[in-house]
């Protein structure tokens, strides 16, 4: 059942109290943000937004014939050493808005004809953000919505978007704890990722498409790393078999060396075409509805 807006609005109220020793996400900083203090995602209580408009280059159901409805919020919960968006996640470009700002561009991006709202990295956000979709809901917004995210949140933070998320979109980085921590400091980020991902599916299910446009449910995306860094395999083989196979994901083969990436050995190269197609193989052989 999908939430009112009043019924969003006091989710989001919930959400803020966590705020005073925040535990949004899987670091579980214990700052009280709302005195200024900042953890790891070095946020504190004001939106800040890198850009929105209509998206064309996300995934084919995301996307339709009108564009994906999407907002780039600054910031993030994780420190990938290879972003492309350092500048938005690291350096955190971008400008401070408020609520009722927010709740204005949701509702612009509706009238435009966008298929969804997609939220890009809104996890250390989600409060505020749950605010403006109140309002936006209580105004007649009732498109799908995205919450594309990293997959670190907090599993007891991401239950109460139970009734208001319709699409989760989680690009789930690692398959190995190790790696995760090392190049984009998220300690037991797999370990964590398995119950997130059971969540998600939980509230949402697979992926539903009518008429070439996603509607409800559960996307994946999975960035092959060089060196397998990514343990991509380890990956495929906890969804073919915890979540589903019929998991829509997409493995994205786009890689390059970003931002810090080029200190590294072991991501100081593009991707191969061989460690792609083996990645593919393997969800092939799993049975996973691979795009």
């Amino acid at each position: 059942m999908r939430l009112t807006a009043a019924m969003i609005a006091d989710r989001a109220a919930q959400l803020e109290k966590i705020l005073r020793r925040c535990t949004l996400c899987h670091h579980r900083c214990l700052v009280d943000r709302r005195k200024g203090e900042v953890g790891r995602c070095k946020m504190g209580t004001r939106i800040k937004v890198a850009s929105f408009g209509p998206h064309f280059g996300e995934e084919r159901p995301l996307v339709g014939s009108r564009g994906s409805g999407t907002v780039f919020f600054s910031g993030c919960n994780m420190a990938c050493l290879f972003c492309q968006n350092y500048d938005i996640s690291w350096l955190q470009h971008g400008e401070e808005i408020k609520t009722e700002e927010l709740t204005a561009i949701l509702l612009a991006l509706a009238r435009y004809g966008c298929h969804n709202i997609n939220l890009v990295t809104p996890t250390h956000l989600m409060p505020l953000i749950l605010f403006s979709l109140a309002m936006a809901r209580e105004q007649g917004l009732d498109l799908p919505i995205v919450w594309n995210c990293g997959g670190y949140e907090d599993v007891e933070s991401l239950q109460a978007l139970e009734g208001i998320v319709d699409i989760y979109m989680p690009d789930v980085k690692y398959g190995d704890d190790q790696a995760a921590a090392q190049y984009s400091g998220a300690p037991q980020y797999f370990t964590n990722i398995k119950a997130v991902l059971q969540e998600m599916h939980r509230q949402v299910g697979d992926l539903v498409i009518v008429n070439g446009v996603a509607q409800r449910g559960l996307l994946i995306r999975h960035l092959v790393l060089p060196n397998q860094v990514a343990a991509s395999k380890n990956v495929l083989q906890f969804i073919a078999a915890k979540i589903s196979c019929h998991t829509y994901i997409n493995i994205m083969s786009q890689y390059r060396p970003a931002y810090r990436a080029k200190d590294y050995p072991q991501l100081d190269r593009p991707i191969t075409m061989a460690e792609y197609a083996a990645v593919i193989a393997i969800a092939k052989t799993l049975g996973l509805r691979c795009e």
